[in-house]
């Protein structure tokens, strides 16, 4: 081989070298993970203006995806509204969800679930100087009541109390203003959700009456995912322990006057 072969190989070695380390991701920097969360509840997972997310839910998907392996430039939050959560992890549009996510039967037979990471109840917002509305029962006098299609609180009124006008919109956000014009009575879905609202606008909104339900927020993925449920479990009871849990429980929705509960058992 002469010597002029032996250079004009060199060369194209050393060029191709930078495509092939592109072609790899350059190591670990390529490396992401998709989260489904909330953009529409202020407290738990909401997307601000400047185009940041904050709330409960995001300081735990933050903290899950850390102990992940992930940081946080390495998140991409994408909208999981109720009704397409299961689709968008079934899908492999997300690698899991924080988006006040209730464990229950039915989606078990779809989705896995890690948690709870949180545990609240269903309730009522109405406007301040409401005097009628105390409870679920009041509701069922024709009122108007507005909850969000795909979620354990519609369905729940749907089984429990027939009598009452439900009105199901595509997000809470969107009941909350429609309690704001007088389009509807009142709003149900979860205290803390609830809360989040009802502290981004004080003085217009109240929560009345006592939960009637118990609700346990899960962290879902793919169904069948042994290996990423064991992780994130143990992610979760890190946070409880630690005190980050409390932390972000009382940052996010402390505001709202709500004292931070003791963090729930995780499922093994």
């Amino acid at each position: 081989m002469s010597l002029r072969f032996r250079m004009v190989t060199a060369a194209l070695v050393a060029a191709a070298m930078p495509f092939a380390l592109a072609a790899c991701g350059g190591g670990d920097d390529s490396k992401k993970v998709t989260v489904g969360i909330k953009y529409d509840q202020p407290g738990l997972g909401l997307k601000n203006p400047d185009g940041t997310f904050s709330g409960f839910d995001v300081d735990v998907a933050t903290y899950v995806a850390g102990q992940l392996g992930y940081k946080p430039e390495d998140i991409e939050f994408k909208e999981a509204p109720s009704g397409q959560r299961e689709n968008l992890i079934q899908n492999g549009q997300v690698d899991y969800i924080v988006a006040t996510y209730s464990i229950t039967d039915a989606r078990k037979e779809k989705v896995d679930f890690a948690g709870p990471y949180l545990i609240t109840g269903q309730s009522l917002l109405v406007k301040a100087d409401n005097t009628d509305i105390t409870g679920p029962e009041s509701l069922q006098n024709n009122k108007r009541l507005c909850s969000v299609s795909g979620s354990t609180p519609a369905q729940r009124i749907k089984d429990k109390y027939p009598g009452v006008q439900l009105q199901q919109y595509d997000t809470y956000s969107a009941c909350v203003e429609a309690l704001k014009t007088g389009a509807i009575d009142a709003v149900t879905t979860d205290e803390v959700i609830l809360a989040g609202y009802a502290a981004q606008s004080p003085g217009t909104f109240k929560i009345v009456g006592k939960p009637f339900s118990e609700e346990r927020y899960g962290i879902g993925l793919k169904k069948g995912d042994t290996e990423l449920r064991t992780k994130i479990n143990d992610a979760i009871t890190k946070m409880e322990t630690d005190g980050a849990w409390k932390a972000a429980f009382d940052k996010n929705l402390g505001p709202a006057g709500i004292t931070a509960p003791a963090p729930p058992t995780v499922d093994k």
